[in-house]
């Protein structure tokens, strides 16, 4: 079988070594437009849960993946200055750049062919390919180039973004809200090297326009969120990388594939990094994808039909929840007068996917905080 895979990126380069490992007389070649070592962004984050499936599909790539990551085993959230500890909440960190040095490497000794700066747009330049997978990221330009076949759509979310790093080091990853005269900002961070964090800065686009920052440069916007967030950056100042400002889209297509084109990753379906799912579902879309070839090695029709059965249920599953968490961080000036223990507890149940007692069992010592000053609450109000 002869597969194209356009995109370098974790979705694109786990199928590959998955498919390559499974049948080694396959000729796979990833195009990646980008050079080898281009990346953006800073840490990835995985859940406990998230590494499992990496060490059912893989066992020796698990142990290479996971080799280098930063680990910890609960968050917090600051809230009015004070620190929420959740435990129980298991995190393994690692820099983007590694984690895809992981994977090239794995890639390369298996014998996949990796084309660095070859830019594919449109299947048509590869007529060659049994099997073409488009897994060029949020923006894909197959996506786009074939739209009327995908019917992909787009929530275009309020909140603006902004990517940092620091070399202050978060351990646990950790949600920090803080109230300005302006509005409320947000910060996404948690250490993923032994002297670097990610710091993703999130604001309302009202507070964003009021501050200024709908006109200000990057540098600018790098000095004013070291400000809302001296406290916690402690003189740490905060590092860029193309740190521009951006909404969050999410992404969902009503056909996974056309002919010979199959979508993965994010070109086929968007998880808001809230949830911290987008790479563990990118690369569990590969696992499935490469099963699913596998087991239809005669009829690719069947293949991508059996691929899209076995993931359409989780993927709607994930986009409903983070949508729900999108709304969530988007209405959080609604709850800023909450104490600090409640706030947490409100984030917790934010997506309806955990419950009380899933918190209870997971964290009891935090839910008999919850349940103290519930009823300090009430015995005030009785007063």
């Amino acid at each position: 079988m002869r597969i194209a895979v356009i995109g370098g990126g974790p979705a694109g380069l786990y199928f590959s070594l998955l498919m390559k490992q499974r049948h080694p007389q396959d000729e796979i070649v990833v195009h990646e437009r980008n050079a080898a070592d281009a990346t953006y962004g800073w840490g990835v984050v995985f859940s406990d849960i998230a590494l499992a499936f990496l060490q059912e599909a893989d066992d020796a790539f698990f142990r290479k993946f996971t080799a280098h990551h930063t680990r910890c085993d609960y968050m917090e959230i600051v809230h009015q200055g004070v620190p929420v500890r959740l435990s129980n909440n298991h995190f393994s960190r690692t820099s983007r750049i590694d984690m895809l040095r992981v994977l090239q490497q794995a890639c390369v000794d298996a014998g996949v062919d990796v084309r660095y700066r070859s830019h594919i747009t449109d299947p048509a330049q590869l007529p060659h390919a049994d099997v073409i997978v488009a897994a060029d990221g949020v923006n894909s330009e197959v996506r786009t180039h074939m739209a009327e076949h995908f019917m992909p759509s787009f929530d275009e979310r309020r909140n603006k973004f902004a990517w940092y790093g620091t070399s202050q080091r978060f351990h646990p990853v950790s949600l920090i809200f803080r109230q300005t005269p302006h509005g409320v900002f947000m910060a996404h961070a948690y250490q993923y090297s032994p002297d670097r964090s990610t710091f993703l800065v999130e604001v309302d686009p009202e507070t964003w326009q009021r501050c200024g920052l709908d006109t200000a440069t990057e540098d600018e916007s790098r000095v004013f969120c070291e400000q809302v967030f001296a406290d916690d950056l402690q003189d740490h100042a905060l590092l860029t990388n193309r740190s521009n400002w951006f909404q969050a889209r999410v992404v969902s297509n009503a056909r996974w594939s056309h002919g010979k084109v199959v979508l993965l990753g994010d070109a086929l379906r968007s998880v808001h990094f809230s949830l911290g799912s987008g790479t563990r579902m990118a690369m569990q879309d590969a696992i499935a994808l490469s099963e699913a070839l596998s087991a239809h090695r005669q009829d690719i029709p069947a293949a991508f039909a059996s691929f899209e059965q076995s993931r359409r249920s989780a993927s709607d599953r994930f986009q409903d929840a983070a949508r729900r968490s999108l709304d969530w961080y988007e209405s959080v000036d609604q709850r800023m007068p909450l104490d600090p223990v409640s706030f947490a507890y409100d984030y917790m149940l934010r997506t309806g996917r955990v419950t009380h007692d899933d918190l209870r069992e997971r964290d009891p010592a935090f839910i008999a905080q919850v349940e103290a000053s519930a009823a300090t609450s009430l015995r005030g109000h009785a007063a």
